[in-house]
C-alpha cells in the first residue's frame, strides 16, 4: 500500500524560504512521477510542480517559476519542494502526489498525502 506523508510546513514572513518533504512508503518510488499541488482556504487544489522519474523533466506552475524547485531522491524515497521568496499568495496546504504520467492534472495523480499548511504573512 502506498502512503505519502508531507511535513515541513509552518508559518513565514513573505520573503522567507521554506523546503516541504514528502516522504513515499510503497514499493517502486522511482517507477513513478510525482508532483506537488496547493489549496488554498475557498480555492481549487491547483498545480504546483512536477518531476520525473530521473529527475531530468520538471515543470512549474507559472506564479512559482524561478521561487520554487522540486527535486526527488530516489535512495531515500523523499520528494522536496525548495520554496524561496515566499508570498501572501502562497499561503495554503501543500500536497504531494504520485501519477504514471507527466501531467498537472490532479485527477491523473493516484495517491495523495495529508498535506501540510504553509502560511507566508505580509
Amino acid at each position: 500500500q502506498v502512503q505519502l506523508t508531507e511535513s515541513g510546513g509552518r508559518s513565514v514572513q513573505a520573503g522567507d524560504s521554506l523546503r516541504l518533504t514528502c516522504v513515499y512508503s510503497g514499493p517502486l518510488f522511482s517507477s513513478y512521477l510525482m508532483g506537488w499541488f496547493r489549496q488554498a482556504p475557498g480555492k481549487e487544489r491547483e498545480f504546483v510542480a512536477t518531476i520525473t522519474r530521473n529527475s531530468i523533466g520538471t515543470y512549474y506552475q507559472d506564479s512559482v517559476k524561478g521561487r520554487f524547485t522540486i527535486s526527488r531522491d530516489n535512495a531515500k524515497n523523499t520528494v522536496y519542494l525548495e520554496m524561496n521568496n515566499l508570498k501572501p499568495e502562497d499561503t495554503a496546504v501543500y500536497y504531494c502526489a504520485e501519477s504514471s504520467e507527466f501531467t498537472t492534472d490532479p485527477d491523473k495523480f493516484d495517491y495523495w498525502g495529508q498535506g501540510t499548511q504553509v502560511t507566508v504573512s505580509s
